[in-house]
């Protein structure tokens, strides 16, 4: 299985491409077949005020349809969401946060893949 996570390599380099604006979030999911959209729903009201706390937004959730134009690909997405930061450093200390880390594994568990992709406005 693909990591789902980012790891503390991750994190380093996210943060040092920080321009100190902000950021949305771009996430791909899929779910596992087993409950995955389940624990995915309840991380998704767990999170709310980890967002609140940093300054973040849900700005989309979408379930996917099929796609009108795409590469092959092994992984089918589920959902598409998109959060907004007001900068790399929030998202980093909300995942930073001990009391976030309680929660963590309700979408470790809810995912066989993901992408998290970080996208900014050029300006």
């Amino acid at each position: 299985m693909p990591p789902v996570d980012p790891t503390g390599h991750d994190l380093k380099r996210f943060l040092a491409e920080d321009d100190g604006g902000p950021v949305t979030m771009l996430n791909l999911l899929k779910f596992t077949p087993d409950g995955g959209r389940d624990s995915y729903n309840k991380y998704a009201t767990a999170i709310l005020p980890f967002l609140e706390k940093v300054g973040g937004t849900v700005v989309h959730f979408g379930e996917t349809a099929t796609p009108l134009v795409a590469p092959p690909t092994d992984t089918p997405w589920d959902a598409v969401l998109l959060v907004r930061y007001p900068s790399r450093q929030a998202f980093s200390a909300m995942v930073a946060d001990p009391e976030y880390q309680h929660i963590t594994h309700l979408r470790t568990e809810a995912l066989d893949a993901a992408v998290l992709q970080p996208t900014v406005t050029p300006g």
